[in-house]
């Protein structure tokens, strides 16, 4: 299984940017998916995830609001539309995946997640 992200980039604080996390080597339409942040000196936090049927979403505090995750299960892709960004969103995001029996069940550690991308980078410039 390996997990691919892509559209980070370098943006002015106030824009946008959408990212993307395309899994292979198995189906995702029976996992909790979710993205997560880490920047220079800290721990990595979660930032959203979405459950399995995609009916249950969470967002941490600082982005509620501003982000939207979703996903596309014939693609095997999750997704995070940022918006509103400010510096403070400046980090190496990564999507993380595990397999669960629940339909509505999400995962908030980082220790419950099975699989993880190799991250992208934002910058938000103010």
């Amino acid at each position: 299984v390996q997990l691919q992200e892509s559209g980070g980039g370098l943006v002015q604080a106030g824009g946008s940017l959408r990212l993307s996390c395309a899994t292979s080597g198995r189906s995702s339409s029976r996992d909790v998916m979710a993205w997560f942040r880490q920047a220079p000196g800290k721990e990595r936090h979660i930032v959203s995830c979405i459950s399995r049927t995609g009916t249950v979403t969470y967002y941490a505090e600082s982005v509620e609001g501003r982000f939207t995750i979703s996903r596309d299960d014939a693609k095997n892709t999750v997704y995070l539309q940022m918006g509103s960004l400010k510096p403070d969103d400046t980090a190496v995001y990564y999507c993380a995946t595990r397999y669960t029996d629940s339909a509505h069940t999400y995962y908030l550690k980082s220790d419950d997640y099975s699989y993880w991308g190799q991250g992208t980078q934002v910058t938000v410039s103010s």
